[in-house]
This record gives C-alpha cells, sequence and structure tokens, in this order.
C-alpha cells in the first residue's frame, strides 16, 4: 500500500523515490532469500505516455503524427488519440504515485523508463521484467483502426529501439494491432527478432473475433517461431453492458475478465488449440477466479452440444490446462478456493507471477512465496521457473553469478 497523503507531501519538498516508496518490499525480499533464486515478472507496466513525444517521433503519417500531438496539447497526461476514460485507477486521489511519478528525478544518460524500471525491480527482487503499456491497453477500441496500426508500429520501433536493446532485463511482448489482421502479421514478421522480445500482446478490449480466419496467418507464424500470444485483460466502462454498473468497483472486478472469458471461449470453440497445437497462450491480468468456472460450465456444455464444436478431441478444461495464467490480481479471500484452482490449472507449471507493478493493486512476490499449500519448489517454478521456460530466458550475469 502506498505511504499516507501527509508523507507524500513531506517527499514533494524533498524526492520522490520509488525505492523509499518500496522500502517494506525490499525488506520482504531479503527475509524470503529472493537471491538464491530467479524471479520473473510477466506482467509489469510503465506508462508510455510519459514518453510520447520521443514515441510519436517514430509515427511515420505526418497527419497522423501532428493529429496526436495536438491530442496531446490538449491533454497533457494523455497519450493523444485513445478513447476517452474516466479516471477511477488512482481511488480518488489516494493512491499517490500515481500523481507524483513525474517529481521522481533519475540519473542522468540513462532512458527514463529503463532507469525508473530498474529502481522498483531492485527494491521488489525482481530478475527480469515483461514490460507492458498503460494507456495503450484502451487502444483496441479506437474507432479508427489506422491510428491503432500507426500508434502500435511507432510504440514497438520506440521500445525495440530505446528501452529493450539497453537493457537485458527488461523484456516485453509487443502489441499487435490486432483490428488489422494483416499489419499484426507484419508486426509479428518485423519484430520477432529484436532483442528483448519474447513474445507478442493482444489488448483484449476491442471487437475483433479471435478466430477469424485472418488471424490464422499469425497464429501459424508465431507458432512457427517459437513465441507466446498473450491476451491482457482490460475493461470497458463504455461497453453497453458493463456500462449498466455504476460503481468502478464492479466494473474493475467484472471488466478485467469479461473480454479475456470471450477470447477464450472462441479460442477454444472454434479449435484453435487443435490447429495451433504448439502455440502458447498466456492470459494476463484477469486473476484466476474465473478459470475453475469457465472450466466447469464449458466441459458441461459441450458434453451436452459436442457437435457444436467437432474440431475438439479432448473436453475444454483439458485444453485450458496447457495454457498459462499470469497470477495477478490473485484473489485469497478464500484459500482453500485458491488453493483448489491452483490444483484445476496445474499451476506448478502453468502459473507465472505477475506484479502489474506500479498499479494500484499490484501484487508483491511474496503473494506467491507465503501460500502455504505450496512447497519450495512450486514457488520457485511460479516466481520465475516457468517463465524462464515459456520465454527462453536467460538470467542476467549478476543474477546467475549470485545464485551459483
Amino acid at each position: 500500500m502506498d505511504l499516507p497523503l501527509s508523507d507524500f507531501r513531506r517527499m514533494e519538498v524533498e524526492e520522490f523515490d520509488t525505492s523509499k516508496l518500496l522500502a517494506h518490499a525490499t525488506k520482504q525480499a531479503t527475509e524470503r532469500g529472493y537471491k538464491n533464486f530467479p524471479i520473473v515478472d510477466v506482467d509489469s507496466h510503465h506508462y508510455e505516455s510519459e514518453s510520447i513525444g520521443e514515441i510519436l517521433d517514430y509515427m511515420e503519417d505526418p497527419v497522423l503524427q501532428q493529429l496526436a500531438r495536438s491530442a496531446r496539447q490538449a491533454n497533457a497526461k494523455s497519450v493523444g488519440m485513445l478513447p476517452a476514460g474516466v479516471g477511477y485507477q488512482d481511488m480518488g486521489g489516494r493512491v499517490m504515485r500515481y500523481a507524483v511519478r513525474g517529481m521522481e528525478k533519475t540519473e542522468a544518460g540513462v532512458q527514463r523508463d529503463i532507469a525508473l524500471t530498474r529502481r522498483w525491480m531492485d527494491a521488489i527482487g525482481i530478475d527480469v521484467a515483461v514490460m507492458f503499456p498503460t494507456p495503450m491497453l484502451q487502444l483496441g477500441l479506437h474507432p479508427q483502426v489506422e491510428v491503432e496500426v500507426a500508434l502500435a508500429r511507432a510504440y514497438n520501433r520506440w521500445l525495440t529501439e530505446r528501452v529493450l536493446a539497453h537493457e537485458p532485463r527488461i523484456r516485453s511482448m509487443l502489441y499487435l494491432p490486432f483490428n488489422d489482421a494483416d499489419a499484426a502479421f507484419r508486426t509479428v514478421q518485423e519484430f520477432s527478432q529484436n532483442k528483448g522480445v519474447v513474445g507478442f500482446m493482444v489488448t483484449s478490449a476491442r471487437y475483433r473475433p479471435v478466430h477469424h480466419n485472418s488471424f490464422m496467418k499469425t497464429y501459424a507464424l508465431l507458432e512457427e517461431m517459437g513465441l507466446p500470444l498473450a491476451f491482457h485483460a482490460g475493461y470497458n466502462w463504455n461497453d453497453q453492458t458493463v456500462g449498466m454498473m455504476n460503481r468502478f468497483i464492479s466494473v474493475h472486478a467484472l471488466g478485467f475478465v469479461f473480454y479475456n472469458m470471450v477470447h477464450l471461449a472462441n479460442w477454444i470453440t472454434n479449435g484453435l488449440p487443435e490447429r495451433f497445437p504448439k502455440l502458447k497462450v498466456l492470459w494476463v491480468e484477469s486473476g484466476l477466479a474465473w478459470v475453475p468456472f469457465m472450466m466447469q460450465r464449458f466441459d458441461n456444455e459441450y458434453m451436452m452440444r459436442s457437435s457444436e464444436a467437432p474440431a475438439l478431441k479432448r473436453k475444454p478444461s483439458e485444453y485450458m490446462r496447457d495454457m498459462y495464467f499470469s497470477s495477478q490480481p490473485m484473489e485469497m479471500t478464500d484459500m482453500a478456493a485458491l488453493e483448489q484452482t491452483f490444483r484445476m490449472i496445474k499451476a506448478e507449471t502453468q502459473l507465472l507471477y505477475s506484479s502489474d507493478y506500479p498499479h494500484w493493486d499490484f501484487d508483491l512476490p511474496s503473494t506467491i512465496y507465503d501460500l502455504p499449500f505450496l512447497n519450495e519448489q512450486a514457488k520457485r517454478s511460479i516466481l520465475g521457473g516457468n517463465a524462464m521456460k515459456l520465454f527462453n530466458l536467460k538470467l542476467p550475469a549478476q543474477k546467475l553469478a549470485r545464485v551459483a
């Protein structure tokens, strides 16, 4: 949890520093001996809006670039050209690190995103972090497909050249402009060999069915290259169904699950696991409680109406157990239910730790490490070992020396 507001106001006079904010997390990391085994965070974030001036330099269409710069000037805190949203993530101003991020100073000569990411990684005990954007998680809802394509390409070029190429501890699953299937395919072709790219990501809040035939060549290419495909959850309060809810707590609770559930349902019932059996699929930032529900619900439906899913050779739950899931936000109010969920998803091999830092509901590694029903090997697999296998990662030299 963030420091009290009064403490932040004192820090405004001095200097805001992520290391101070995460002092308790650093103590946890020392006490639990994280230095003795790898920890990989498969879902962390930066605020690309803080570097949007650099990113827009990479936008090739001069007209769209000018429109984006104009929108940015009109709203200095936005990326520009993104669908408008309601800002409840900071809990009415109580989560102060959103507001004071811009105050934090970084060392000269180091790209700001790299400097800030290193700082929180070191404090928490993370060895490798997979970085995702934040405002751009809503980009799939943009009414102009060409805007998604242009901004996604500019972001991917900037990220690979300015960040990933200079820091081996930071990796990314690059943004796929999924509303344009041909552009998504070209993105994989162009960026798959870049340093630090460990896969590709679809923002789930969008209205494109994953089983459409236009995407098959992209899935085939990813499968051939051995690169995972992630679906990163997001909410859309403008969706008419979600819009019936009048509190953000409801929108957040269901919104971050809804689109991933839709895409997963289409993925399985249309036989994509049979068509691309070696393609590794990862579901990000939608927690875990929904997975047992879908397993049971779809198994039950399939046993009664299997003729409507003729491509399947196994029950839906069996395909789901071959998929990967990120841990955050992990629902822990019923420990027995959580333990059952771990069993159902084969967590020891299929679950990947994620912090979701710096968002308001982020999870420290202790969320996994302190679970009473996991043995030491299971903890280490979920916190890092599974991700290292999935992404074919090698630890940075300094951690290899410590582990050895």
